[in-house]
């Protein structure tokens, strides 16, 4: 059996290259001060580019969105229309909003700031004009002219949200 004395000056056990003892790691996170002021600033400046990029990109596109609903309801009542004609030997002229709705149920014609709405028909013989405004005020238009040209035009007197103008087609 190893006397006192042997045992009282035995060497602490070594530790082994890169092992951290607990002792190590509590020094470490005491010396640890956090992030440095550069630090932070760069990444409040990328954080700032970012929002830059992606504000207008988000605005942009919920611009469109009202417009796409509005262009949908157009189409929907244009469909409608072709379908009133057949039922009255290719004639427009019963193409109203009326009509429009009998035929066609899902057509909104109520003004609305919740959805899109068919703000406004003109009819005759052998043509028509439908228009549906969006959430946002933009008014698009499907006409079909004596020649059987169809015609699809934009107006956004607001926000200039037609193609980046205030007139265009669509």
């Amino acid at each position: 059996m190893p006397s006192q004395s042997n045992l009282s000056h035995r060497a602490a056990p070594t530790e082994l290259p890169g092992a951290h003892s607990p002792r190590a790691l509590v020094r470490q996170l005491e010396r640890s001060e956090g992030f440095t002021l550069p630090e932070i600033l760069v990444v409040m400046l990328i954080i700032g580019i970012l929002a830059a990029i992606a504000i207008p990109a988000f605005l942009s596109n919920a611009t469109k969105a009202t417009d796409v609903q509005a262009k949908e309801l157009a189409r929907n009542a244009e469909t409608t229309a072709e379908t009133i004609s057949l039922d009255h030997g290719g004639s427009y002229a019963n193409v109203t909003k009326a009509e429009l709705v009998a035929e066609e149920p899902t057509i909104a014609t109520t003004a609305s700031t919740q959805h899109a709405y068919l703000s406004k028909t003109t009819s005759g013989a052998s043509e028509y004009s439908l228009t549906a405004t969006a959430t946002n005020g933009d008014e698009l238009t499907i006409s079909r002219a004596a020649n059987g040209t169809i015609s699809r035009t934009c107006h956004s007197p607001k926000l200039k949200s037609c193609s980046g103008a205030e007139n265009s087609s669509w």
